[in-house]
Formats: C-alpha cells, structure tokens, sequence
C-alpha cells in the first residue's frame, strides 16, 4: 500500500483506473480507506462522502470513524423519509461526532412531486427531482465521490469495481464487495445500532412511499422494473 503513495493518478485515464482498481482490490475496506487518502494525489482531491444512512450505512461510516478520518458526510433530505431514518442519522451523528450536511430538492419541484404523487405515475421524475439534481450541487465539484454500495444489493450493483468513471467524477466504492454476511458480523462485533426498521424486516430503506418490506433491495419499488434511483447509473 505504501508503494505507491507519491505515484500520480489521472482520475479520466481508464489505464489509471483499471490500474487502482488492481492495487484496491487486494486490500481490505479498511485499507483501502486509508489508502484514498494516504496517496499524496488522491487525497488532495476533492473527495465527497455520501450516506442513506440506511440498514448498512453505518458499517462504512463506522470504518471512516475507527480510523479517525474526518470527512464531511453529505445526506440527500428528499422530505419523504421515514421518521425512522432521521432520528437513525442524529443517532449516528451525535455517536460517531459527523458533520452532516443536508442537500434538498428545490421547493416548488419538491411540491410539485408531493401534490401530484409522483412516485406513483412517474417514478424515475420524482427521484430525478429529489435526488438526482440536489446531488448536482456538489457532484459537479466533486472529484472523487465515497460510496457505500455493496454488490448483493442488486444486479447492476453486482458489476461495479471498486473504482469507476461516472459522467467525469471517480466513483469510489470501498465496501462493493464484502459479503452480506460479514457485514451482520461487523455490527455484532462493534455493537453498532441498527436501522429502526430493520427488525420490523425493512432490509433496504429509501423514501417511505417507495419502500415496503423486503428481502434485500426487494422492497424498493415493489412491482416495478425501477431497482435504483438514478444516482449511481
């Protein structure tokens, strides 16, 4: 890991990316946190972090914690999440010491969306307008971006690397392959809490008029073709 610390990375060379790609992808999610922002090219980028601050949210926010990376953390407010979800994320605020920054729709669009219901006739619009342009606000700014997705969560998740180009920002993706399993034994290990609505057998929890309970993600948009809202496509 140290190796290569002083070597220079082109964030748009698809050599450069197969080549990070390669080197991450022997080390743990932990190491390969440390590694972000041990190169002395990568961490002087500007790296965004995001969270749902659903059911597995809390094992990368805790990774971040344990190392004692500061790192701002950036929380799409669509105004249709559960209760639940936001006393989870002052929960985990307050226990791990975050600075949250809260994005939010435009107020007309997001009304717009409410009076008209439109996670019922259109769907895909309504997470355009929710959270596909508040997230603009800092995407575009933004050099590399932190996720927390994982490969069992769906299909199109299956097939990321842990680093990949999307409409010119680096995708980072340090957890896209540890296991469901090792994440439930994480938790255990570190007594870390969990969703509200997890027990309740909400395993994928987004905006409440699209989620229903559910194995995986199974429970988002329930009878339809939609598997993701549109911010890692």
């Amino acid at each position: 890991m140290e190796c290569w610390q002083q070597e220079s990375f082109d964030i748009k060379s698809q050599a450069d990316i197969d080549r990070l790609n390669a080197i991450f992808k022997a080390l743990s999610p932990e190491e390969r946190i440390k590694a972000l922002y041990a190169n002395n090219d990568l961490r002087q980028k500007n790296i965004i972090l995001t969270s749902s601050f659903g059911t597995t949210a809390v094992y990368l926010l805790h990774l971040y914690y344990k190392m004692n990376i500061r790192q701002e953390v950036y929380f799409l407010d669509t105004t249709f999440h559960f209760d639940e979800t936001i006393v989870y994320k002052n929960k985990l605020k307050q226990m791990f010491d975050l600075e949250v920054k809260e994005l939010h729709p435009e107020d007309w669009k997001n009304a717009f969306t409410r009076e008209n219901k439109l996670w019922k006739s259109d769907p895909d619009l309504c997470c355009s307008v929710n959270k596909v342009e508040p997230m603009l606000q800092i995407k575009q700014e933004a050099d590399i971006w932190v996720s927390g997705l994982m490969g069992w969560q769906n299909e199109h998740r299956k097939n990321l690397d842990i680093f990949q180009v999307q409409d010119g920002t680096l995708k980072f993706y340090p957890i896209i392959d540890v296991k469901e399993e090792d994440v439930k034994d994480y938790l255990i290990k570190w007594a870390l809490p969990v969703h509200p609505l997890k027990p309740l057998g909400y395993e994928s929890i987004g905006c409440k008029h699209c989620t229903f309970k559910g194995r995986g993600r199974a429970g988002r948009w329930s009878g339809q073709a939609k598997t993701e809202c549109g911010l890692h496509q």
